[in-house]
């Protein structure tokens, strides 16, 4: 019996305070064990209940105000992240190494030091985020990198330039599981694909904004030589915009419960609007870290799918975003070319195929999946292409094979969202993000060494390694998505043998999940694909 969690019908049957054991001995847990006490009971029923207390028009108004609060400053942010995260890949191209002397594999260490920090930070920034209030845990966070990127424009050394990435690692962090929480916990199930894909587009097109930006500093700087140097400039301008954004999200961001721009009664609808997700509303903080959680975390197939799924992705992310602008430069192109003619055209066409997918998959159930392995067969092609063709000549169509690879940056994105949408359960998310980030980390960390110095300016290993990582890519979503759909038939068949109905299924499994039941342990919960 398979069932839409998106589906809003009234519910007509009373949660029963029971718990019981199917036979393959998995708990199914309509009111469970309350850490909270009554009052926690009574919020979770009451949110359940609150459901269809208010109209479609009135979520309609409700979810324009949160998308016009939320998405133009997350926006911004997510964009400027990527910007200060790559932002030694720019200025590659205005002189760092050699006015640093960087030195052989020194510029790769500075992209690896900043993975291998970001990696370390990110199990005690998980746990943080759930212990504070999540938008000014991140402004907070946000205000120290930007100082840090802001710094690296004094930095003269490789021993600085070190410190400070590190640093920055450590604060940065913290962006992309907030994010994802806080999507997560203001927007349902079918929205969670394309409210991302907004959020997410900024890593492009902010990298537009900053790259045209960076072109003009880059221009000033070649007509005044003995004036500042371009790359600081662009330091100096990427780290005090971050500090900028980083107020704004102290005031602006977090959870329904959190936010200020949000009445009572709007907050109560909120969490009532996405109470069919079946992963919890967050319209009670739950603070408490609970060793249970972890366990199953640790014993749940999704949570190593998350880790190492993610892990193959970012090896040739790490890579590129890196050494793209280098490999560009290889080309033949000036380094303000570079920027013109690299960032503008593969931004904007990121910007459209992210969009693309994000309405088909807000128009249409579980194509997740399915556009993230089809994402990646033009990058493999055109890895391929760059790694098979001769150097020498066919400058254009270089280029567009290397445009190609774009496509292979949507499956992170989209593997992301999984975490919202699936994992259900505070203390098993915080596990979970940290997995999920810990392979990224590691993934990007390993991209960076894969272009080695001594196969500049083509980077042949590099490319081939990229495209065969693409290829191990597609065997493991399409393990994960099988594993996905097996525990659905399995738990179809399961509400099937307890004799239970659409809404009384539907009903459990919406007040287990305000109870802090994790996804694994609630069989009415259905993976999203």
């Amino acid at each position: 019996m398979a069932y839409d969690t998106d589906a809003v019908q009234p519910a007509t049957v009373d949660s029963e305070k029971t718990a019981r054991k199917t036979k393959d001995d998995v708990e199914v847990t309509t009111a469970p064990s309350i850490s909270e006490g009554i009052v926690g009971e009574k919020i979770a029923l009451d949110t359940v209940e609150a459901e269809h207390e208010y109209t479609q028009k009135d979520y309609r108004r409700l979810l324009w105000k949160i998308d016009l609060c939320l998405l133009p400053l997350m926006w911004f942010c997510y964009g400027m992240q990527q910007a200060d995260k790559t932002a030694t890949s720019v200025m590659s191209v205005f002189g760092i190494r050699t006015d640093t002397n960087l030195q052989g594999q020194q510029f790769s260490w500075l992209t690896t030091i900043f993975y291998l920090s970001y990696m370390v930070a990110e199990a005690p920034g998980n746990y943080l985020i759930q212990k504070f209030h999540v938008g000014r845990f991140l402004g907070v966070c946000t205000i120290i990198w930007g100082i840090i990127v802001l710094c690296i424009g004094f930095a003269h050394n490789f021993a600085g330039l070190m410190v400070l990435r590190s640093l920055q690692g450590v604060f940065e962090c913290t962006i992309s599981p907030t994010f994802l929480l806080i999507t997560g916990s203001f927007y349902t199930t079918k929205e969670h694909t394309l409210r991302a894909i907004i959020w997410g587009t900024a890593n492009a097109g902010m990298n537009v904004v900053t790259g045209l930006i960076n072109y003009a500093i880059g221009d000033a700087a070649n007509d005044n030589p003995s004036g500042l140097r371009a790359w600081r400039g662009i330091a100096f301008f990427l780290g005090g915009f971050t500090v900028f954004l980083g107020l704004l999200v102290f005031f602006i961001l977090g959870t329904p419960r959190e936010v200020m721009w949000l009445s009572e009664r709007e907050k109560r609808m909120a969490a009532a609007r996405v109470v069919s997700n079946q992963t919890g509303s967050d319209r009670q903080k739950h603070t408490g870290w609970k060793w249970s959680q972890v366990r199953t975390a640790m014993k749940d197939p999704q949570t190593y799918f998350f880790f190492f799924t993610n892990f193959a992705f970012a090896i040739p992310n790490g890579g590129t975003t890196t050494f793209g602008n280098l490999v560009y430069k290889s080309f033949g192109f000036t380094s303000e070319e570079t920027l013109t003619k690299e960032t503008i055209p593969q931004h904007a066409f990121s910007i459209c195929w992210f969009l693309l997918a994000g309405f088909t998959c807000y128009r249409w159930k579980n194509l997740r999946f399915y556009w993230m392995m089809f994402s990646l067969l033009p990058a493999f092609s055109g890895m391929m292409g760059l790694a098979l063709l001769p150097k020498d000549s066919m400058l254009w169509t270089r280029w567009g094979l290397y445009l190609m690879t774009t496509c292979g940056t949507l499956p992170g994105l989209l593997m992301w969202t999984m975490l919202p949408s699936n994992v259900a359960g505070r203390t098993k998310k915080s596990i979970t993000a940290t997995g999920l980030f810990m392979g990224y980390c590691a993934g990007n960390a390993t991209g960076a060494q894969l272009f080695q110095e001594k196969d500049a300016p083509d980077y042949i290993p590099g490319l081939t390694g990229c495209a065969v990582v693409y290829g191990l890519e597609i065997v493991l979503m399409s393990l994960w998505r099988t594993w996905y759909w097996y525990q659905n038939k399995r738990r179809d068949q399961k509400v099937r043998e307890m004799g239970l109905g659409y809404e009384e299924c539907r009903r459990m499994g919406m007040v287990a999940a305000e109870e802090d039941v994790t996804d694994l342990e609630n069989v009415h919960f259905r993976y999203q694909m």
